[in-house]
């Protein structure tokens, strides 16, 4: 794994320490609070110090390069820097349930999911603990740890904290929500969601490239996108479908999503408030083909 050199050079240790340096006035992600994280304080995120998580199990729904057959660790943190008003986890998300944990404890869980055979340690909304997860890792390695990471996010992240993962991470696992800034503020608070999103995409893409697999079939390096169709074409599908074509290139393996239905606060949002409709998923499905992405995953 690349992430062994950075350990042996000792960058890997350089690395925690500027990222927990930035935890003093916190701007991890883009709504940069500025808080005190060391100290306890909270932001927006509502994460502190220690990395807190929900679950750390053996997850099988992933994409079938990440899933395999032996199925993909999944470590969920909770908090998230969106408040997206239809989340499906919004337990973990939004009220925060789950578990703090020290870094040791978090390296712990990680060569126990090791142990049982996984492939791959998946970081489920990670942004927000990007010191502890280096942390954790810079722990584990000398303990025999070597699997690939996989970078599960929102795709809300800057520029400048997704270059401490580089030669750390392997696969990126991002989603791209929104293309217009009214839907990315009225339903996840994130504002300036598409340029700071596709600056995100082109570093992940710079770091991993397209997706490579092994004989098995399984990722060892690169970037999958997900994109959820939105009622109403509130996400801006058919326009992300042609920027990933057009920017990353047809190769790009990609995930469109159906699964869409009004959780949490969604069913009091008249335009979020109902599934998708068959004929909005064909139409993604459609501008899919259009622009010649042929490399991924549609749902029945």
């Amino acid at each position: 794994m690349r992430y062994i050199d950075l350990f042996q050079s000792g960058e890997l240790l350089e690395r925690v320490r500027h990222a927990y340096a930035r935890l003093r006035r916190c701007d991890l992600c883009p709504h940069q609070c500025k808080v005190d994280r060391i100290i306890g304080e909270t932001g927006f995120c509502q994460a502190g110090l220690k990395p807190k998580i929900a679950s750390a199990n053996i997850h099988r729904g992933e994409e079938p390069p990440i899933s395999g057959n032996r199925g993909s660790g999944t470590i969920f943190f909770s908090w998230c820097t969106l408040r997206c008003r239809f989340c499906q986890n919004f337990p973990i998300s939004q009220m925060g349930n789950g578990e703090e944990l020290t870094t040791s404890e978090l390296a712990d869980k990680m060569l126990k999911l090791q142990k049982q055979g996984v492939h791959n340690i998946n970081f489920v909304t990670p942004g927000h603990y990007l010191p502890q997860i280096l942390a954790a890792l810079w722990l584990a390695i000398p303990r025999g740890f070597r699997l690939p990471l996989v970078w599960n996010s929102s795709g809300y992240e800057k520029v400048d904290a997704l270059v401490l993962l580089e030669g750390i991470v392997d696969i990126f696992l991002p989603d791209m929500k929104y293309t217009e800034e009214e839907p990315a503020v009225r339903f996840s608070s994130a504002a300036g969601y598409r340029d700071i999103n596709r600056a995100a995409i082109r570093e992940m893409f710079r770091q991993a490239g397209h997706l490579k697999l092994d004989e098995e079939g399984l990722a060892r390096q690169g970037l999958i996108i997900r994109h959820l169709v939105l009622p109403g074409r509130a996400a801006g599908s058919r326009e992300t479908l042609r920027w990933i074509a057009e920017t990353l290139g047809t190769e790009t393996h990609l995930a469109l999503m159906n699964q869409f239905f009004p959780a949490f606060e969604a069913a009091e949002i008249a335009a979020i408030a109902r599934k998708i409709t068959a004929e909005e998923y064909a139409e993604a499905v459609a501008a899919l083909e259009e622009n010649g992405l042929e490399n991924g995953w549609v749902q029945e």
